[in-house]
């Protein structure tokens, strides 16, 4: 049996650890707490296993939800690829289109990728309202398709003659993770558009970026032509 000396000027005194009756006094105390807060110790205990179940479950229905989906969706692609879009976008009867699937499997990454195909349908179908709508329910951390979408969307305000707009998606574009592939295209319509509003400067600011920046592009002739131009005006 262990035991506890104690000194420092007072009696000397021994405790037993194993003492029946200190430890029913701690068991008596334990009791006591638990009785008198059983029903905040069971609303927690019932919250934190509530929670798991839901969270388990929710995993689980959203991963069941995007399988079903990305086969559903196999078919809109078809009909995308082959410019049959009103096909793709509300499907033929027995297959789903692009919305139906963006409703019934909202919480997919599918669904989500339904967005970017929906936007680009009623882009190429002259819908641009629905096709901004659709583009701004997508999203992505895929550095390609991210800044696609950003700069699909300024191709939406350019064409409702909305420049202001159009350039704020340009700009997000061209600064979503520049990369030499992509990034060029993006700064050309940027430029394109600050021509539009006159703002030669901010044009002339982005041939000079592609010029200087991406040498090995499909821009840099038209850019380094334009940057010309524009400095023979100022």
């Amino acid at each position: 049996m262990v035991k506890i000396k104690k000194y420092k000027g007072q009696k000397k005194e021994v405790f037993s650890i194993e003492n029946p009756e200190i430890i029913s006094e701690t068991l008596s105390k334990s009791e006591v707490f638990i009785n008198k807060n059983k029903n905040i110790l069971f609303g927690i205990l019932s919250f934190l296993v509530v929670s798991f179940l839901l969270f388990s479950f929710f995993n689980y229905f959203k991963t069941n939800q995007n399988s079903i989906a990305q086969e559903e969706m196999f078919q809109a692609i078809y009909y995308f690829e082959s410019d049959s879009l009103v096909k793709a976008l509300n499907g033929d009867g027995n297959n789903y289109g692009f919305l139906e699937i963006i409703d019934e499997f909202n919480l997919s990454e599918a669904a989500n990728l339904a967005n970017f195909y929906a936007g680009s349908s009623y882009l190429k179908l002259g819908d641009y309202n629905n096709a901004i709508r659709y583009f701004k329910d997508f999203s992505s951390s895929d550095y390609l398709i991210q800044a696609r979408s950003y700069s699909l969307i300024g191709d939406a305000y350019v064409e409702l003659g909305e420049y202001d707009d159009a350039i704020i998606y340009f700009k997000k574009a061209v600064n979503y993770q520049p990369n030499q592939f992509f990034t060029p295209n993006y700064l050309l319509k940027l430029a394109l558009v600050y021509e539009e509003v006159n703002d030669i400067n901010l044009a002339l600011d982005c041939y000079i970026d592609i010029v200087d920046n991406y040498k090995e592009s499909a821009e840099y002739q038209t850019s380094l032509k334009n940057k010309a131009r524009l400095e023979g005006k100022i």
